[in-house]
């Protein structure tokens, strides 16, 4: 098969000139990556939702042996991204990366099917869970060969890049809401081997899928070699010259011939010269050394654009950080949301929902809000702003991060009235979540719960795509998968603090034989102090990614402008 092999800005005069066919090869091209993701998530989240039933039902496992079996993998999944993304820009490009995942996300879940229908021996299964850790790596690939399809130089492409952004998020929310609801039920209800085979079956669809699409495909990123030896090199070259001045005129350093606009590294368009982390530019500071020793070792003397792309990278790590505080908050509504749920009223009719199930209003509020997004909310804020895509990307973040706030205030305020109503019933020991008191559910309907699922929704429409479509568009052109690999680290780190600090400030408020916040006994809880805590972080880290934004230089490129312009 023959790829064409397009830089990331579409520079090749005439070669990527909008026409109505080439507009409707975006548009298939895009279709075909949409639903591969939609097909792997749904398969995915079938083996992820129901994970810890699976190892205590069938492997025998203790409670605590397989939480920590799902925490482990989880914790894998969370790492193996970042190996996709390297080989992706470094070595096989996205394209065969993402073929070759593909292959072994196939051969985990027939490992995994078969491990459940004949009950092989635990170490089978593992293999097979294993491997789909690693097969199933792709997104920050996929989202960013997606993107890719885009001209970046044409402002209508680049405002429809955006959307595809929003749209490549809902496609993993449709996938989590038919995995996990579905096919978990078929897990539980009918056998676990069909269970398993239903979520085989999309994933060689979604490799089925994928491939038809090939010849759709028109704009492929040349892998670059390893951008971890790029950013060694400057380092070193930096530290050589220490002793080196950094000139005024920053057009006298360093900098190959460019073709077009692109540098000496493949497939990736020379950046300008910032003024940030003066001293990396030590590296692009030609000696008469480097001189004499033409061509100059690369250790020693680096063009701006190599220095500009560790720039980039550090540049993005305050951001990323950032992330960190929104996710801790965010996975609330994988723990204190369900301890909370747990003890409300969960019947509608003769009909118990169960409180883990509430979640799926969160995936509701996120394809509700994805549409409305992309075709109100942009438009009204495009005419506010004069911004193409009605919000920069920090803004759009945000506004995230402000709106998670006030799903934790919903929290904390659902709790007060939870409080209130044991109080007044006398209630203190009917906790029915942690398997204790005399079963009682409190006389207060589960489906209050429903606001804060749905601002937190809403969050993750501003935060998690903003924050997908930011690292994207702000990494360099041949480090653009591993970048997107390490926004998605943020939201792993987020769950580890969140897990430090409920142990924390459990230990800190159990101190002289108190109950503390989070008991075991969660109607004795002071739930509200937990939630009114994680909003008063939220609003200290909002105030830090103020300052960040206000710091933040964006990327631009010799022969373009940055257009994140508009704060």
């Amino acid at each position: 098969m023959e790829m064409e092999a397009v830089e990331s800005n579409g520079s090749h005069g005439g070669a990527d000139r909008r026409t109505p066919k080439r507009d409707r090869r975006i548009f298939w091209a895009c279709a075909f990556i949409l639903a591969n993701n939609c097909f792997q998530c749904i398969a995915y989240f079938a083996v992820s939702t129901n994970l810890v039933n699976y190892l205590k039902d069938r492997l025998h496992e203790g409670s605590k042996a397989a939480a920590n079996g799902v925490t482990n993998w989880l914790g894998t999944s969370s790492i193996t991204p970042l190996l996709a993304a390297f080989l992706a820009d470094a070595f096989l490009g996205r394209y065969w990366t993402i073929a070759l995942f593909l292959v072994i996300s196939v051969v985990a879940y027939v490992v995994l099917t078969v491990s459940a229908a004949v009950a092989l021996e635990s170490a089978a299964f593992y293999a097979g869970l294993y491997l789909l850790a690693l097969g199933g790596a792709l997104q920050p690939v996929l989202s960013s060969f997606g993107a890719n399809q885009f001209d970046e130089s044409d402002e209508e492409e680049r405002g429809r890049q955006s959307s595809f952004f929003n749209w490549f998020y809902l496609s993993i929310n449709v996938g989590s809401l038919v995995g996990g609801t579905v096919l978990v039920w078929v897990q539980s209800s009918v056998s676990w081997g069909l269970g398993y085979g239903i979520p085989a079956l999309f994933s060689g669809l979604a490799v089925a899928v994928f491939l038809a699409g090939s010849t759709t495909y028109c704009r492929h990123q040349p892998p670059a070699g390893s951008p971890l030896t790029r950013v060694a090199q400057v380092v070193v070259a930096a530290v050589r010259k220490c002793g080196v001045q950094v000139p005024e005129d920053a057009s006298t350093l360093h900098e190959c011939e460019d073709v077009d606009g692109m540098s000496a590294i493949q497939g990736s368009r020379r950046l300008a010269h910032t003024d940030q982390f003066r001293f990396l530019d030590k590296a692009a500071v030609e000696t008469a050394a480097d001189k004499a020793a033409r061509p100059a070792s690369a250790w020693r003397l680096c063009t701006v654009t190599q220095v500009e792309e560790l720039k980039c990278v550090l540049r993005l790590l305050p951001v990323w950080a950032s992330g960190i505080i929104f996710a801790a908050a965010y996975t609330q509504m994988t723990t204190t949301f369900i301890l909370q749920g747990d003890t409300l009223d969960p019947y509608v009719g003769g009909f118990r929902v169960p409180a883990a199930v509430l979640s799926v209003f969160d995936t509701l509020s996120v394809m509700l809000w994805v549409p409305l997004y992309d075709r109100l909310v942009v438009p009204l804020a495009r005419r506010a702003t004069g911004h193409d895509r009605g919000f920069t990307q920090l803004a759009r973040m945000g506004v995230g991060l402000v709106v998670l706030t006030l799903a934790m205030l919903a929290a904390g305020t659902l709790e007060v009235a939870r409080r209130g109503v044991i109080a007044r019933h006398g209630m203190y020991d009917t906790n029915t979540g942690a398997g204790g008191g005399d079963g009682r559910y409190l006389p207060l309907s589960i489906f209050w719960q429903v606001p804060q699922y749905v601002v937190v929704g809403a969050s993750e429409v501003f935060t998690f795509i903003g924050q997908m479509e930011f690292f994207y568009d702000q990494a360099p052109d041949a480090m653009r998968s591993l970048c997107s690999g390490l926004s998605m680290t943020s939201f792993a780190l987020g769950n580890y603090v969140s897990s430090a600090l409920v142990t924390v400030v459990a230990r800190a408020t159990a101190r002289g034989g108190r109950d503390g916040w989070i008991p075991d006994d969660i109607n004795r809880a002071h739930l509200d102090y937990f939630f009114w805590l994680l909003a008063m972080l939220c609003v200290g880290n909002f105030g830090v990614y103020l300052l960040i934004a206000r710091w933040y230089t964006y990327k631009k490129t010799v022969d373009q402008r940055p257009w994140s312009t508009v704060e």
